[in-house]
């Protein structure tokens, strides 16, 4: 299992239109006389009813969306190319996807915004400062060195593996009323202050990227790279959770995004893996939960589109036109209201509210309070965003989600822990 691995993964918040905001314009809807159906197969991140609706009403373009979990769409590109028509997927999918030749690499001729992208995929940059590269960091696997090729390319190409949807920087949540000491590192996942009210997540290949965190903030190991350790490591960093579970510290193993929200509501942990939306889901029932900043730095998850090999003629322009629609603004800021970041800043920018935009992106109180994109309330006026804004939060990250090398026998040791 995967970081995607239930369809809840990353929630979207569903339903009613979107707040009013700029109007995206210059996408006259040119599918409308011969309509073309999109086939986007991928996991329930960006599979959005108002991004369908906002696209055909400004394209013309239908939207087919095919949901399952992340290894789904990872054996899908492999042994089922012809079965979609746009994927969207992890970075760290890449190393197993791309070596299948199913994918083709994209023009950044045809990306209109393709120099607009977020430095941190191109450069591996945020605001001319490099930021934490361990694991699968998406600039690793950005360009390729030609449209059909198998490889990586270490430099800047025409040719793009997959354009950015979604990324952000994951740390631990913790409720505030029920700890009586500060948090500042990763290391207090296992302080014994929170036995039997500690939870880290069942999902391998993340968990175990958690752990490392806690095992380097407590000064006892430093690992060459978190997102793909060598057997020793792995064989380290689980008798440190062994050693942590024997004692009682942890009162649950959550694998799905609602277990997680229900633990820290119900007051069952006090500090745990989450993920941001969770986070703002204990907050939106009225309970105190912080999505706290450590002095570690944060794990970080990227995702993004990319095209099947078999793609070509009018679907793949409309491929093209669909991509280029979703990086122009609308779905940017409909995407920043739910916490994430989009590919293009500006454009989403220009799609938000001023306010909107000092709350999410620049770490500023709300002047207003905060709706999400169904107007349900997400945080009311003065409150401030945990982790502050964009450059202190994705400026801050210390690896990237992966899998290893030594992924099975990883997954083996971490199933050794879990029986344990």
């Amino acid at each position: 299992m995967d970081a995607f691995s239930k369809p809840s993964r990353r929630t979207l918040l569903k339903g009613a239109a979107a707040l009013a905001a700029t109007p995206v314009t210059g996408f006259p809807a040119v599918h409308a006389a011969e309509p073309v159906t999109l086939r986007y197969l991928g996991t329930a991140v960006n599979q959005s009813a108002d991004i369908a609706r906002k696209v055909k009403e400004d394209l013309g373009l239908t939207i087919e969306y095919i949901p399952v979990v992340t290894d789904e769409v990872t054996k899908r590109v492999v042994t089922q190319p012809n079965s979609f028509d746009l994927v969207d997927t992890e970075y760290f999918s890449l190393k197993k996807i791309l070596p299948s030749g199913n994918l083709q690499g994209m023009d950044a001729k045809r990306i209109k915004l393709a120099d607009k992208i977020s430095s941190i995929f191109t450069k591996g940059e945020v605001g001319g400062r490099k930021i934490g590269d361990q694991g699968t960091a998406p600039r690793k696997v950005f360009y390729l060195e030609g449209q059909d090729s198998k490889k990586f390319a270490g430099e800047q190409t025409e040719w793009i593996s997959l354009i950015p949807t979604v990324y952000n920087a994951d740390t631990l949540g913790i409720r505030p009323d029920l700890i009586k000491i500060p948090v500042t590192s990763w290391k207090e996942l296992l302080n014994p202050a929170f036995k039997g009210k500690a939870s880290i997540l069942n999902i391998p290949s993340i968990g175990i990227m958690d752990a490392a965190m806690v095992v380097e903030a407590t000064g006892d190991y430093t690992y060459g790279d978190k997102g793909n350790m060598t057997r020793p490591e792995i064989d380290r960093t689980i008798k440190v959770l062994i050693e942590a579970k024997r004692a009682g510290q942890f009162r649950a193993f959550w694998q799905d995004f609602n277990e997680s929200v229900n633990l820290m509501a119900s007051g069952e942990t006090v500090i745990q893996s989450m993920w941001s939306p969770a986070v703002t889901k204990v907050r939106a029932q009225g309970v105190p939960c912080t999505y706290q900043p450590l002095k570690e730095g944060y794990r970080a998850w990227a995702s993004g589109f990319g095209i099947p090999k078999t793609l070509s003629g009018k679907k793949l322009d409309a491929a093209y036109d669909f991509i280029n629609w979703f990086l122009s603004g609308w779905a940017g800021a409909y995407l920043n209201r739910q916490g994430y970041y989009s590919a293009v800043l500006e454009t989403a920018q220009a799609n938000m509210q001023p306010y909107e935009w000092a709350f999410w992106m620049e770490g500023k109180p709300a002047e207003k309070d905060i709706l999400g994109p169904d107007g349900t309330l997400i945080e009311k006026a003065g409150a401030t965003r945990d982790g502050g804004s964009f450059d202190a939060r994705m400026g801050a990250v210390a690896c990237w989600n992966a899998v290893m090398d030594e992924n099975t026998y990883m997954v083996r040791k971490w199933n050794e822990f879990i029986a344990a």
